[in-house]
């Protein structure tokens, strides 16, 4: 490297270190440490590396940065303010303060250049892996001879902590098997944590690690550009860890090195003497105009590559003009007029188990949408989550449109993410409903930031049967619903499944359809329109004429029980409205005027009937309605045999209900 550009990439390195001091100590909250210790790895990657356009930060064809290690979110933010991307000094002085740009730890969509939503450490390298698996299946469905529409690399950095957290074991593994030669993790390994040296929780061997799982590894100094340059630009055929050595707030006179300066300021007398020591001015929020000028220079570069990519793209879209009209229905993840229509003419024979109802809408939906791929955690031939007409995606082989991602569940959840942050995949994933567990963390982050990720899970409750308590889900929809952003849909037949499938196309954010592993019959009385039933959250599914004595509340596998007990309650001369709420999201966002209709006024005591917990069913039934519900965890036994346990038969509700209103 020439010696007038390490002269130039040293500078914006200091540059990194005094913006990242500077804005944790006047928010005085944050961690110093990591922006000081990866400067010049900053430094290196915005100033030579990155192959983007920060004037347009959504260009398609982008290399892609992750920071996994969130908490050192202040050093991609100094990057992405020097570097050109829409993110002021202004809003560097505002790190951490109510509705900055500059959160402690960064947010897709709210950040410009900011790729992924990181935090809880070892998400962002799930992530990574997920974008750098979508960038391979991108590249071999429109790449052709001459014409690399897509090529970019994904880049991701990680932290102790990230490398430690299971969640990165998982996904590395899974790419590793995949071979995805696209994707660079950088290991900042300061061998420091919050509390103390790494040494006292972790000695493992992680260049062997990574060597097994079939990664290249490689050693680096973090203060050498030359070696940077050079390991780099190595040609890659595995996924690629780089041991970056770095020391953790390089450059403080008394807390470099240590965990001290992880998780708080420095303090303002650490700081005065670190810029002295570091020769850096007394100025807050200093950049000089060097930095200024290399970067605006850079910016035209920048803009001169996405524009060779605009004609490359352009020539190609003239030559593979059907390829063109793929590329655009997955770019704006195009739903026809006519979805509603030919999926309410698709015939499946009932009465059949939710899965299995939804595993046929699957079918048409992906020989309907290009967009869709999506995999299973090692159980489609439960799940039924497999695209029979798609291959399955292999090493080296990204044609189909099926992931086998093995039992990685987290894993799973966050290369889903990642799958789709290359904004041109919709992905789905799926699992028996009790592992969200495993993958709630990566549910939370894509509710957080609107990602448009689908969740089938299935077995969703104790009447999946004989496996018994350890698998039969009891609070998982309660804990599900507790999520903002997330609609739970939980479709009782296949009128249901359907319209559950439409409402999680159409919803720009993150769907979990839970679905049934018994046989369940069809309602005639659901087989309306979106508008009419599931697009409510809502409805009503049966009334009797006149005032009703009880209002029964149902979902998923118990509206038929609940249809069948308003029918036991006519015949003893009790009035009885059945209310079918498959999503209580989208229900709460319906007019008052609506819910009134549906649940307001005189409907005598109100009663919720799900085979889950009652916890926060009294929204809607009132402190003093009635919860038909699960108490306690299930048992193994056959599903009849649990439904008379637990009083989910008809006589027992029956009886439960006559009982309560004498």
């Amino acid at each position: 490297m020439e010696e007038d550009l390490k002269k130039t990439l040293s500078k914006i390195a200091m540059t990194i270190r005094g913006l990242s001091m500077d804005a944790v100590q006047k928010a005085n909250s944050g961690h110093p440490g990591m922006p000081m210790g990866c400067a010049e790895l900053g430094a290196f990657l915005y100033g030579v590396l990155l192959r983007h356009n920060p004037k347009n930060s959504k260009w398609i064809n982008r290399d892609r940065m992750v920071l996994s290690a969130g908490h050192g979110s202040m050093w991609l933010y100094s990057c992405l303010n020097l570097s050109g991307f829409k993110l002021s000094l202004d809003e560097i002085k505002r790190f951490r303060q109510l509705h900055s740009a500059t959160p402690g730890h960064p947010e897709y969509g709210l950040t410009d250049g900011v790729e992924a939503t990181t935090g809880p450490l070892g998400q962002g390298v799930g992530n990574a892996v997920g974008l750098a698996l979508g960038a391979k299946i991108l590249a071999q469905k429109f790449n052709r001879d001459g014409f690399p529409i897509f090529n970019q690399k994904i880049y991701c950095i990680a932290g102790d902590g990230c490398i430690m957290e299971g969640v990165s074991s998982e996904a590395s593994s899974l790419a590793g098997h995949l071979r995805l030669n696209n994707l660079v993790l950088i290991y900042d390994s300061n061998k420091i944590c919050l509390d103390g040296n790494l040494v006292e929780c972790c000695s493992e061997d992680t260049k062997m690690r990574y060597k097994s799982y079939g990664w290249d590894v490689y050693d680096v100094d973090g203060y050498d550009f030359d070696a940077m340059e050079k390991v780099f630009g190595e040609k890659q055929e595995k996924p690629t860890l780089i041991i970056l050595h770095t020391v953790i707030g390089k450059g403080s006179p008394h807390k470099a090195g240590s965990s001290k300066a992880h998780g708080s300021p420095l303090g303002a007398e650490e700081v005065a003497l670190t810029k002295e020591a570091l020769g850096l001015p007394k100025e807050e929020f200093y950049v000089p105009q060097a930095v200024h000028q290399y970067f605006e220079h850079r910016l035209g570069k920048d803009a001169e590559l996405e524009a060779e990519w605009n004609q490359l793209y352009k020539r190609w879209a003239g030559k593979y003009p059907d390829l063109a009209v793929e590329f655009e229905k997955m770019h704006t993840q195009f739903l026809p007029q006519d979805l509603e229509e030919k999926l309410r003419a698709l015939e499946i024979k009932a009465p059949i188990a939710g899965r299995a109802a939804s595993s046929a809408v699957l079918q048409v939906l992906g020989k309907m949408l290009p967009q869709i791929y999506g995999g299973s955690a090692d159980l489609s031939v439960s799940d039924l989550t497999m695209m029979k007409e798609f291959p399955i995606i292999s090493p080296g082989n990204f044609a189909g449109r099926n992931i086998k991602f093995g039992v990685r569940e987290f894993g799973m959840g966050t290369a889903t993410n990642g799958i789709f942050l290359t904004e041109m995949i919709t992905p789905y994933c799926g699992t028996f409903f009790t592992f969200s567990d495993y993958m709630r963390n990566s549910i939370r982050l894509a509710a957080l930031s609107h990602y448009h990720v689908i969740y089938q899970f299935t077995h969703d409750s104790i009447f999946l049967g004989e496996d018994g308590p350890t698998h039969q889900s009891i609070e998982h929809l309660a804990a599900l619903r507790a999520i903002p952003n997330l609609h739970v849909i939980r479709p009782s037949d296949t009128n249901e499944v359907k319209m559950a499938w439409i409402a999680a196309l159409r919803y720009r954010g993150p769907t979990a359809i839970v679905l049934s592993r018994q046989n369940l019959p069809d309602l005639s009385s659901t087989k309306v329109s979106y508008d009419e039933g599931v697009g409510r959250g809502a409805y009503i599914v049966y009334a009797s004429k006149g005032e009703p004595d009880f209002t029964l509340f149902s979902t998923g596998s118990e509206l038929h029980v609940a249809v069948e007990a308003a029918l036991r309650l006519e015949k003893i001369g009790k009035k009885a409205r059945v209310v079918s709420m498959p999503c209580w999201a989208l229900f709460d966002k319906q007019s008052d005027d609506y819910k009134d209709s549906v649940c307001g006024g005189s409907i005598g005591t109100r009663v919720a009937i799900e085979a889950g917990s009652e916890l926060g069913w009294h929204k809607y039934i009132g402190i003093d309605g009635i919860a038909i519900c699960m108490e306690s965890f299930g048992h193994s036994a056959p599903a009849e045999d649990l439904a008379i346990e637990f009083g989910f038969n008809v006589d027992a509700i029956v009886e439960r209900l006559i009982a309560s209103s004498r």
